[in-house]
């Protein structure tokens, strides 16, 4: 009941990683659908409550599940821990623990210092949770996937800068067009030089980064137009945005 009920919570809290998921097969999803609900656990523990001191105890809470799963202790009830903790080792725990660390910035309304820190933080939510995906399906070379990871984690946050905004973050250090699409060339080229080393990357560990399908157009668009990122105009077209997760799901994460 624990994986059903991971499954019924990235169906509709995350339905593109959800959608991602159910192209994997059978036994990936055993991986994928614990690891994606535990991402939309943490990721929304920030924005559940008004109070920074309640959302860190919600983060530490998780921070305390990771580590009851890294050590083999006891663990606390819950449907999503109960199925991480069949899939997840304690490599995999410390990796997470670095997302969550990560998602403190979501707490607050500082500003990221420099572009080392939003470097930092793409790599440790974006990137710790598809690498650590990665890993426990099969065998992949890191640098690949977090190559991969963090084109797909800019492009996501280029998606929500409008809600961040409205919610009074600053999630860009230049704003300017010509800040923003500095951004989206530098996440492009990441990716284009994970999709030259893909053979890095076996076909079982791929499963992990179907979910990143969608990125590529949209670092493309914001290239093309990066007003289109404050005007909150990045959504896709229905039919295309079906038809390219087909060819990606079918041929290959690096299209």
């Amino acid at each position: 009941m624990s994986f059903a009920a991971c499954a019924a919570l990235v169906e509709k809290a995350d339905p593109l990683r959800f959608r991602a998921a159910m192209a994997a097969p059978v036994p990936a999803r055993r991986i994928l659908f614990p690891l994606y609900a535990f991402n939309i656990e943490v990721a929304r523990a920030p924005w559940v409550t008004q109070e920074p001191m309640i959302a860190e105890m919600r983060l530490q809470w998780w921070r305390d599940a990771l580590d009851e799963i890294g050590q083999g202790v006891t663990l606390r009830r819950h449907e999503v821990v109960d199925a991480l903790a069949e899939v997840l080792d304690a490599e995999g725990a410390a990796c997470l623990d670095g997302l969550i660390a990560a998602r403190r910035w979501d707490i607050y309304k500082d500003a990221f210092e420099d572009q080392g820190h939003f470097d930092d933080y793409i790599t440790a939510t974006s990137g710790n949770l598809m690498w650590t995906a990665a890993r426990l399906l099969g065998d992949a070379e890191e640098s690949v996937v977090r190559d991969f990871a963090h084109a797909v984690g800019v492009a996501n946050m280029f998606q929500a800068i409008p809600a961040l905004q409205a919610q009074g973050r600053t999630p860009l250090l230049d704003g300017t067009p010509e800040g923003v699409r500095a951004l989206a060339k530098a996440a492009r080229d990441r990716m284009d030089r994970a999709a030259r080393t893909r053979k890095a990357v076996s076909k079982a560990s791929g499963a992990a980064l179907v979910a990143g399908y969608h990125a590529r157009p949209v670092l493309n668009a914001v290239l093309k137009s990066p007003a289109l990122v404050a005007a909150d105009a990045l959504d896709t077209n229905p039919a295309r945005d079906s038809l390219r997760f087909l060819n990606v799901s079918l041929r290959g994460w690096w299209r």
